[in-house]
């Protein structure tokens, strides 16, 4: 259940980035991949530190899953920047 509040909790998230200007590696579909698997790959990392399985939710579970996308989001858009400089 962990897995699925995160994977949900990327896509809220990235239904924001609609307010950001969009140099996102491969467009508004790379914002999202980026946010999926950025909340999902962390929630994991950090749930297996903390010792919970993926059964166990609460608040927090979704919670983390907030600096997850972020990272992700910040990721995949710093790699956009990159190829549009190249690209000039």
């Amino acid at each position: 259940m962990a897995l699925l509040v995160w994977f949900t909790m990327g896509i809220a998230l990235w239904h924001f980035t609609v307010f950001v200007p969009d140099h996102f590696w491969q467009g508004i579909v790379g914002a999202f991949v980026g946010a999926v698997l950025g909340s999902c790959l962390f929630g994991l990392i950090v749930g297996a530190i903390s010792g919970k399985s993926l059964g166990d939710t609460d608040l927090a579970t979704a919670l983390l899953a907030i600096p997850g996308t972020a990272i992700g989001l910040a990721i995949v858009y710093a790699i956009g920047i990159r190829e549009e400089q190249q690209a000039r």
